[in-house]
């Protein structure tokens, strides 16, 4: 069974493996044996699947150990990227792996950016200023005072009204982008 196996899998540990669960199959499939063909004929039968299947998963997926060149003597990821032999997750990724940005979230981030840039354009000179220096620079409130001469009262009042114009463009603009979703 091991040498039919290993005509289909990479290896005699493999091979092995899938004898192994292919008589775990023959057990668990016994009463469904219909007598069509002979008991050998059947479980061969099984054997051959079991390794086919095994095999064209074997062949989708890549050993990090075959990711050396036979120019370089090096291994593609250093062996700090996975976890060592010692730990109980050994051969894994040691950090998770980055979530991929999606080109379609960053255009919306863009375009978003757009939106509120536009926005904050269109503010009276005052609230823009001040919005501008708040949000965009990071500015405190007392900084913002000191350098327009105006008063608390009066900064928190344009930053106020500035904010809630842009928050209404950004609405809108969600409101748009939801009805064509």
């Amino acid at each position: 069974m091991v040498r039919v196996a290993g005509g289909y899998v990479s290896s005699r540990a493999v091979a092995e493996e899938v004898a192994q669960d292919t008589w775990v199959a023959v057990i668990e499939q016994l009463d469904r044996f219909e007598g069509r063909s002979s008991l050998k004929t059947w479980i061969f039968r099984i054997l051959t699947n079991q390794a086919k299947t095994r095999g064209v998963r074997e062949r989708r997926t890549t050993p990090f150990s075959s990711l050396v060149t036979d120019r370089e003597a090096e291994p593609a990821f250093p062996p700090d990227t996975f976890f060592d032999e010692s730990h109980r997750w050994s051969g894994h990724w040691a950090q998770p792996v980055p979530a991929w940005e999606l080109p379609e979230d960053h255009l919306l981030s863009d375009e978003l950016g757009h939106v509120i840039q536009r926005a904050v354009d269109t503010l009276p000179p005052a609230q823009r200023l001040v919005v501008a220096l708040r949000d965009g620079q990071d500015l405190s409130a007392g900084e913002v005072c000191a350098m327009l001469e105006l008063s608390e009262a009066n900064q928190r009042v344009l930053l106020h009204r500035g904010r809630a114009k842009v928050r209404a463009a950004v609405s809108e603009y969600v409101e748009r982008l939801g009805a064509k979703v």
